[in-house]
């Protein structure tokens, strides 16, 4: 059954632009990290979770996957990337309904290390040899919500009062029918994990005798009182075929 009905949604049309429509099902033995792998496209997918205080178990974790938009920042662009996130969300005015956490849809991403300039008048990187983006939002109307007190997931898409309501109502229950089918199917199968013989080494964006020559110079500044701390980096890199996932999920436990 979903909430709300369609009769209900045209009665709180007039309070904004995006009302949250949902159906309720039972976990049962599927986990937050089995309905991840189940519903995620091969380029924009995010499972998080909501510890909060001294929780040492989140009450909800959140899936989204397929955004309507995604928001990419670089140290070129003239907006910052907040900025462009709070343009993007000021335009939807989201009518509360039912029992559903405070987040339940919106802008999920990261900020880069190098976005710190826009906040502190520090210099920019010199170069950026990899074009990595500054910022990269996700804008998601459809996810689902794991609760883990209940054991049940609720299946949640957005209706957009400002085109046919009808349709957009026929819609979400399109995306909820869409993801409730893939948690139905099994698990898709993994990918062989590589041997030892198989990967290959760590490459480093240095070479041996530079990095020494600064650290020695980074000794220099130290014992003379020029500097009181130094943080020297170094990138090292290789190639995988690995999904995110899989090097995530060893890094949390």
């Amino acid at each position: 059954m979903y909430y709300p009905s369609l009769a209900e949604v045209k009665k709180l049309a007039a309070q904004g632009n995006l009302i949250p429509i949902s159906c309720e099902i039972m976990a049962d033995l599927e986990t937050p990290v089995s309905a991840f792998l189940k519903i995620k496209d091969s380029q924009h997918s995010f499972l998080l979770e909501s510890v909060e205080g001294g929780e040492r178990v989140a009450r909800y974790s959140f899936i989204g996957t397929n955004p309507y938009k995604v928001l990419t920042a670089y140290q070129t662009d003239t907006v910052p990337p907040l900025t462009q996130v709070e343009n993007e969300l000021n335009k939807y005015r989201v009518v509360p309904v039912g029992d559903l956490p405070r987040f339940c849809g919106g802008a999920v991403g990261f900020l880069g290390y190098e976005a710190v300039t826009r906040f502190e008048e520090l210099p920019s990187p010199s170069a950026d040899p990899l074009n990595l983006p500054e910022a990269v939002f996700m804008l998601v109307d459809t996810m689902l919500v794991f609760d883990h007190i209940s054991h049940s997931i609720k299946v949640l898409s957005y209706v957009h009062t400002e085109q046919d309501i009808e349709t957009s109502y026929n819609q979400a229950i399109r995306n909820i029918e869409n993801l409730v089918n893939r948690l139905r199917k099994p698990l898709p199968e993994t990918s062989p994990k590589s041997t030892a013989a198989s990967i290959p080494e760590m490459k480093s964006n240095f070479k041996q005798a530079d990095f020494e020559g600064k650290v020695s110079k980074i000794r220099d500044y130290l014992n003379s009182g020029e500097a009181i701390q130094v943080v020297l980096s170094q990138r090292l890199s290789r190639p995988t075929s690995a999904h995110p996932f899989d090097i995530y999920v060893p890094c949390v436990r």
